[in-house]
């Protein structure tokens, strides 16, 4: 008796990629909220405790780098297990860091619970950890996809932040601790289960079973060959240029974030803006960051992953440059703009990172070709918020730091146009362009 052929993949159901997105969605909204409540922590921290601030915000930038040296790792568990034991180990971490924080006195017990714990856990739930599976779900509006799962950032940011702050003006840092604890145990830690590495693992295929190479309007055009279809191991890559550039622009980007996102608060405070004014600024970062994210992501499909970078690379050197003219003299339209240009232009940087690198070195070692860049990434945000406290510290203004986040910002935007993902593989608009 003949047995049946096994049954082809199919097309990713419109529901089913809807349910990877809205994990991603959630996962972000919180996960990243939590860590980026750092900023709102710091200024009662400082007070109660009275460390210097490049002291603790070092604890958010020790975070960072122990988790920069577990991204190779990490890479190589999303290759070969998927995300489900990432996302859950991050929910684990997290929860713990925020429940233990309230008890801390000392500064190692802050560099151990809010640095590491919350910090790494964060990091095993945000930008890089999404970034090394949502681009093998989507192809044709791959960029699209992805600013839509990460524009749930800027829904955390809108509802969780003022949360965040009113708590802590009416019941202190540690009571918001412990409710953000809560909030991702029990809501991220469920959606974790649900979180698959490839449409293959469930029969499927990305994109409606369309080509993960192939040519047409909606299509990525191959432009090299040779390049896309060479196996792309880590070892491979490391020894070409285009990692390195990689490795350039994503470490001064992510600088260029954390330093503001870290030091935002503080600095308004201080600049003359009450403490309701500055939480609420940080809060509608992430609201602008919404539809920045999903226009430039949709748009980069269309224009090219280098116009965005550079587009994000611009907001935040505005933003910088904002924030220098809010020191001179505060108005309300000066903190539009900063507020505008970080959120809307700056965060759609994220849009575009895993398709950059996607696009470049896309392959069945994607995950750990991009655990290893983002040693870049978080060396880049650890340093950040670091090395602007020092810089406070020895100088006494914030002003110094804040020029040299706005010359990083140039670097990134030159490095990523040095990578060329477009000399590999081009959108649409790029292919119609030439």
């Amino acid at each position: 008796m003949a047995h049946p052929s096994p049954r082809p993949p199919l097309p990713v159901p419109f529901f089913y990629g809807w349910v990877i997105i809205g994990v991603a969605f959630v996962t972000m909204a919180i996960g990243v909220t939590a860590r980026t409540a750092f900023s709102l922590l710091l200024p009662p921290l400082i007070d109660e405790f009275g460390w210097n601030r490049g002291m603790t915000a070092g604890a958010f930038s020790f975070g960072f780098l122990v988790s920069a040296v577990l991204s190779p790792m990490v890479g190589r568990v999303m290759d070969r297990h998927g995300p489900r034991p990432v996302l859950l180990v991050g929910v684990g971490m997290l929860s713990l860091g925020l429940v233990l924080a309230p008890s801390i006195s000392v500064p190692w017990q802050l560099y151990a619970t809010l640095g590491v714990l919350v910090g790494g856990g964060a990091n095993l739930m945000s930008y890089t950890a999404h970034s090394q599976f949502l681009p093998h779900w989507f192809v044709r509006r791959r960029a699209l996809a992805i600013s839509i799962a990460f524009s749930g950032v800027g829904v955390g940011g809108i509802v969780l932040l003022p949360w965040q702050q009113s708590v802590i003006l009416h019941d202190g840092w540690r009571a918001a601790c412990v409710a953000m604890a809560l909030l991702v145990f029990l809501v991220v830690g469920p959606l974790g289960l649900l979180a698959r590495g490839r449409p293959e693992e469930v029969g499927l295929l990305p994109d409606s079973g369309a080509p993960a190479s192939g040519a047409g309007r909606h299509g990525l055009v191959i432009v090299d060959p040779v390049w896309a279809g060479t196996e792309w191991t880590l070892a491979r890559a490391a020894r070409t240029g285009r990692f390195w550039w990689l490795v350039l622009g994503f470490s001064c980007a992510l600088f260029a974030w954390y330093a503001v996102q870290v030091h935002q608060t503080k600095y308004l405070i201080e600049v003359g803006c009450s403490p309701g004014l500055a939480g609420w600024s940080l809060g509608i970062v992430s609201a602008v960051a919404i539809p920045g994210q999903i226009s430039l992501g949709a748009l980069s499909d269309r224009l090219g992953r280098e116009w965005i970078w550079t587009a994000a690379c611009a907001g935040f050197a505005v933003c910088y440059a904002a924030l220098i003219g809010l020191g001179i003299s505060v108005s309300l339209p000066l903190l539009y703009v900063m507020i505008f240009s970080q959120g809307f232009l700056g965060y759609a940087a994220t849009s575009v990172m895993g398709p950059i690198v996607a696009e470049i070195f896309e392959g069945p070692h994607y995950g750990t070709i991009f655990g290893t860049l983002t040693i870049a990434l978080i060396a880049g945000g650890a340093a950040g918020p670091f090395v602007t406290g020092v810089i406070h510290d020895v100088t006494g203004s914030y002003r110094l730091a804040f020029l040299l986040a706005i010359v990083l910002c140039a670097v990134s935007a030159a490095a990523i146009w040095a990578a060329a993902p477009r000399k590999v593989r081009r959108v649409p608009g790029w292919a119609s362009a030439w």
